[in-house]
């Protein structure tokens, strides 16, 4: 019978020192908050190599919450693709896509693999 008793007291005693889960932590400092405001930044950089055809670009600037720029590159069919956009915590990313040049698709070349020609004496 006691030690029904001892286990009751002991159970009720841990659920009196336990803490209330709704109420905040009375002990420490409080929490960090990792929501820094933005910073303000720019750059811009540029390559354009006529041998192996690369071509692409991209500005983008900010004021700490508007985000604006646009980039290019070049397409394999041809054309450059340009894409000016905005981005801010109410509007989300905005975006404006075009297209410099016409498409063309050139016709295969032959393959360079078969059987070798013939030859004639």
């Amino acid at each position: 019978m006691s030690a029904k008793l001892f286990v009751i007291a002991a159970l009720v005693a841990v659920s009196c020192a336990a803490p209330n889960p709704d109420s905040p932590p009375s002990y420490g400092p409080p929490p960090p908050s990792y929501k820094e405001p933005g910073m303000p930044y720019e750059f811009a950089y540029a390559v354009k190599d006529d041998y192996t055809g690369n071509d692409f670009a991209h500005d983008e600037k900010s004021d700490g919450s508007l985000t604006s720029g646009s980039y290019r590159v070049a397409l394999p069919d041809g054309r450059t693709q340009i894409v000016t956009f905005s981005a801010d915590h109410h509007g989300g990313y905005v975006a404006d896509v075009a297209y410099e040049g016409v498409a063309s698709y050139p016709a295969p070349a032959p393959p360079a693999y078969g059987p070798p020609p013939p030859a004639y004496p």
